[in-house]
Formats: structure tokens, sequence, C-alpha cells
């Protein structure tokens, strides 16, 4: 800037500065170099000129929108209208004001200048018809921008690209499917773009069919279609693709790698994710940049290793965002670690880092993983009274939750009650939950009742419902949950248990009956494990079998819960210094926790689950949830 002031000067002792060519220079110069203080500069230098041309106003106009001041623009357009008479030069400066009229969500105004662009025939120029169009899709007016699509004498790829990405970012995703297949021709960018609107709206399928369809690829391409794996839960594939992408020469973007260790975190397998940390400080990329930190720190702790996770919030000290602190206090509440998930809440007070909803809900999850009822009462208040944070449904979720782990389920059932709006499908299940696990089932059938009725394809409300019910002996009631989800043509989702071997995952379903489906090694190990355990006290559970059989065939059915067997293959293939990791996609049962607990003193083998809520460290016959969960 000293030397743009220099220029300056120089203009003003030569007398140039009254040569408009000339000073309209200085002020494009100055509006759109983003040095700093040089877009106050270049507006000082134009209140000087008497008679502005449209070229010196057009780029004030635009240097104004690209530097975060709109409201500026839109004001020297109305100034600029005043001075000029002729409307023949304001094309040039329509497209910075169209922009300006979207972020600043003022639709009169910008309805005001699109008829300027009627009245003065500039429908026509594709640079101001673009800009109507994505002035429409910003201000969330679609069938505005369709209208305006429609008329337009000319449509290039821009146009149809702009269409495409208004109706995606709208959601209206037959839109844009159909608008897809009419472009008459596409680009990179159309193709990314429909498959990130396909993973994201659930059509994973169509999102792989424009991928493969796709021959020049580029790094978002690649990112978009790992990121649509990821969404729907589909890691393995994800983490499949981030390989072929290495394979092929391409190289990951920050956005591509955080995808990645989303689904390493989804999967739970800590050997995938120490390779991906490994490549990140290999290619010497930024914890810092684009929530790297806050990605590793999830991965660890979702795969059981909070001491890693604890290792990357700890690097990052000097640099860490609120992603950072939210995801080490999450980390903290999946691994039951309720008292650090509050000191590192402490540490973040007294730095004066200001809090925001997503640490709550971590913060009031990690109570009520731990037990901590008047903790987190009293947390609750403090988000309202001292960080002027309104309860929102998830804050409410994680209240229920606390009062229904801890026992209080009618305070639990006063919560959603008196909700100031409607309770979502994940309250009502977390009561029912807490229900099943106390064998209330007055409160469990209002709970199952309620929830099944916000998502009546959701198998796991009639599972827990027919389970509170089995629990009570009332059979009758069981068969008319499950003639109820034969009729609504709901499935159960089978109990999975997966873990990880040599680099392959290995997966393993609740078993009916001793059949051949696998191997009689395991199913023998099991049979070992439970005659060595019953020396050590074990007693099978058999209010676990949630079935109408037989006492003596209960026990056998206990044998063939899918993490029994998991854990089985691991003993079999592991040494005992390596700790067996098991990830199950439901709540681990009561008699499988027990049975865990003991076979990590008996075997002297360290065992880590991570079930449908939170992680189990099992070590020398205890666990890390002191058998609350």
């Amino acid at each position: 800037m000293k030397q743009v002031q220099q220029i300056h000067a120089y203009l003003i002792k030569t007398n140039l500065v009254n040569h408009t060519f000339t000073v309209s220079k200085l002020i494009a110069f100055c509006a759109v170099s983003r040095l700093p203080h040089s877009l106050a500069y270049a507006s000082s230098v134009f209140n000087r000129i008497h008679s502005p041309n449209y070229f010196i106003f057009y780029v004030l106009i635009k240097g104004c929108c690209d530097n975060g001041d709109p409201l500026e623009s839109i004001t020297l357009y109305v100034h600029m209208l005043s001075c000029l008479n002729e409307l023949n030069g304001i094309s040039f400066s329509l497209p910075s004001v169209l922009r300006a009229c979207g972020k600043l969500s003022a639709i009169r105004e910008g309805q005001q200048v699109f008829a300027q662009v009627l009245k003065t025939h500039l429908l026509c120029d594709p640079f101001v018809s673009n800009s109507v169009v994505r002035m429409y899709l910003e201000l969330g007016e679609i069938e505005s921008a369709r209208r305006v699509f429609d008329k337009m004498p000319e449509r290039d790829l821009i146009s149809w690209n702009s269409m495409l990405s208004g109706y995606l970012r709208a959601g209206q995703i037959e839109l844009a499917s159909r608008l897809f297949e009419e472009m008459p021709e596409r680009d990179l960018v159309s193709c990314n773009a429909m498959i990130d609107g396909y993973g994201k709206s659930g059509s994973c399928e169509l999102a792989k069919e424009v991928f493969r369809m796709t021959s020049e690829k580029d790094v978002v391409t690649w990112t978009s279609m790992i990121s649509a794996y990821v969404s729907n839960h589909r890691p393995i594939e994800a983490l499949d693709l981030f390989r072929e992408m290495l394979s092929l020469g391409v190289k990951p973007d920050v956005p591509a790698i955080v995808s990645v260790l989303a689904a390493i975190a989804d999967l739970g397998f800590i050997e995938e994710g120490k390779w991906l940390h490994a490549y990140i400080c290999a290619n010497k990329m930024k914890l810092s940049s684009g929530f790297i930190a806050s990605a590793l720190i999830d991965m660890y702790s979702k795969c059981g290793y909070i001491e890693n996770a604890y290792d990357i919030f700890g690097r990052v000290s000097h640099e860490r965002n609120i992603g950072d602190w939210n995801s080490m206090i999450s980390g903290l509440a999946i691994n039951g670690l309720g008292q650090q998930a509050l000191e590192i809440f402490l540490d973040l007070e007294r730095m004066d880092i200001k809090p925001d909803e997503i640490t709550f809900v971590g913060l009031l999850n990690a109570f009520g993983h731990a037990g901590l009822v008047d903790e987190g009462q009293f947390y609750y208040k403090i988000m309202q009274e001292k960080y002027n944070i309104v309860p929102k449904l998830q804050h409410y979720g994680c209240l229920v939750d606390l009062y229904g782990r801890a026992g209080y389920l009618a305070d639990a059932l006063a919560v959603i009650q008196h909700m100031p709006v409607e309770a979502d499908v994940l309250a009502w299940k977390s009561l029912l939950s807490a229900s099943v696990k106390l064998s209330n089932v007055v409160i469990g059938e209002i709970a199952a009742l309620q929830a099944i009725k916000l998502d009546p394809k959701d198998s796991s409300s009639y599972v827990l419902l027919s389970n509170i019910y089995a629990k009570a002996g009332r059979w009758d009631d069981v068969s008319k949950v499950r003639l109820l989800m034969k009729h609504r043509g709901v499935r159960k989702i089978p109990g999975c248990s997966s873990i990880l071997i040599d680099g392959k995952v290995h997966q393993f379903l609740v078993a009916k009956d001793m059949d051949l489906r696998y191997n009689s090694e395991i199913i023998a190990k099991i049979e070992q494990l439970v005659s060595r355990l019953k020396l050590e006290g074990y007693e099978p559970d058999l209010s676990q079998v949630l079935q109408d059989v037989e006492e003596n065939s209960k026990e056998s059915l206990l044998y063939l819960h899918s993490e029994k067997m998991a854990l089985a293959f691991g003993l079999l293939n592991t040494s005992k210094d390596t700790p067996i990791h098991i990830v199950k996609n439901l709540r681990i049962c009561c008699d499988c926790h027990s049975f865990m607990k003991l076979v990590s003193k008996v075997c002297r083998h360290r065992i880590i689950v991570r079930d449908q809520n939170r992680f189990h460290h099992f070590d020398n016959g205890s666990c890390s949830c002191k058998d609350y969960w």
C-alpha cells in the first residue's frame, strides 16, 4: 500500500488525478487487490472524483461485493443510476449487484434489479442472465430461478450447472436428476455436483453410476464419491476407493482425508487409522488445516484409543478450533470418561473459548455415560444461563438419556412431555432402551408406540418393545409385535460383530442354532471358554434369551451371540500381547458383558468392544464402564 500511495501522490503532483482513465486504474487495483485497507483507500479516491464513469463504478461495486461489503455494492449501484443518465453501461456492474442481493437475502432489491435487466433487454447477455439465476437460487427462490432459466435465449454450460447446483442445494434431487439427463453437454462440475447430491440424498448407487461413467476424474470427483460412501454408512467401500485413488496417483485433498478418517471411525479399526495418520505425517499435511486434527481425534476416540486422541489434541494446543475441543469431549464421552470430559470443558472455559451447542451435546453425553446426573443438571442450566444457548432436540435427548440410564424413568418421561418442541424418535428410543433395562413395561410401551409412530420402518423400536414383553413373560404380546413387523414389511437388523485380523475384516452374525455357517473350531473354543469360566463362577444370564424356548436350550443360544463368536475367533488368531478389538452394531447384552470380563481375567487378554452406544475396555476382569451402560 505504501507503493500505491506513492503512485497516487505522483498522480496528484502531475495533475493526472483528474485524468479519468488513469485514476480508474488506481481505483481498480485497490478495489480488487485484497491488500490491507485497500478497499477503503479505493473508496476514498472515488469520493474525490467529480464525474466517475461506468468502469470506475463497476470496479468499486465488484470490489465491495467480493470483499465482504455487499450492502455498499448496492448503495454504489443506486448512486451510479442517479449520476449517469444512460443505462447502456450497467451490464458490467449487474452480476456483482445481483450477487450482493443474493448474499444479503435482499429479495425486493433483487427483483428491482431484475426488472432493470428486462427493461434494458440484457437477459440475452449470458453473464447477466446467469447472475439472475444464481441470485434467485441464493435467495431460495427455486421456481423464479427456473422461470428465468427457461426464458434465457441462450443457455451455456454455466447456466445448466448453476441450475443443477441450485436444485441440489435445495434438496430437489429428482428435479436435479431430470435436469442432469436433459443437459446437452456435461463437464466435470456437472458430474461432481451430481455425485455429491446423490450421496447426500442417500442414493449411493446412483452416485456410483455417475462416478464410473465420468472418464476424466479430478480429486473432487474422488472425494465426492468417498464422502457419498461415508454418509451412507459404507465405510469399507470408502476405504477401498481411497486406496484405488492413491494407486492411480491422485493426491487426496483435505476433505478426502477427513472423509476417510470418518470412514475408519465408523469401522472402528485402529490399524487403518494409524496407517492414514502415517500418510498425513509423511505428506506433511498440517493438522490444523481443514479439521484434520478434529477428524483424527474423532477417529482415535471411536477406535477406543483415547490416549492417541489426547496426543493429537495436545499437538494442536496453540491452533485449536472449537471443533477440536468438541471432538475431544465427545471422544471422552463415548469412552465413558465423564470426569475427564468435564476437565477438558473447564480448560476450554479457562482459555476464554466460547463453547457452542455441539460442545454441550458432547458434555451432556459424557455425563450420561458416566452416571453423573447432578453434573448433567448443573451444566444444562449453565448452558442456558451463562452462554445463552437455547436447548435444541439434541440437548433434550441427552437429558432424557441421562435420566434414563440412571434409572429415573419418570424424570426422563417428564423431560419429553414438557419439551417446547415435539420429541424426535431418538428421544423416545432412549427412554425405551432404559425401560427395557429396568423392565418397566408401562413407560416402555408409551415410548415404543411413540417411536414406532414417528418412524414405522425402524426395526429397533419393535425389537425393544418385543424384548420388554419377553422379559415380562408376555409371549402373546411378543407374537403380536412380530406379526405387526411382518405385516409392515419391517425386518429386524441381526446382531453383527466385526473383528480385523491381518488387515481383513471378519464379520459374525448372531446364530439361531449350532449350524455349519461357523467354523467348528470357533464353536469348540466358545464351549472351552464356557467350561473354564464356570469354574470361575460364571452363571449364564438366561434372562437375556428373549425367545420362548425350553430352559436347557437358552444356554446354547447365549453362546451363539455374535460378539462371543468374534471373541473366540480373535483368541484363536491373535497373540496375548495384542488387544482384541470388536465392533458390534447393537448394544452388548448383560451376559456377553459378564463373559468378556471373565475372559479378560482368565485368558489375560485385553478386549475392547465398541457397541452401538459406547466403548467397553475389558482388562483383568473389570470393564471401563463400571457396569454402567
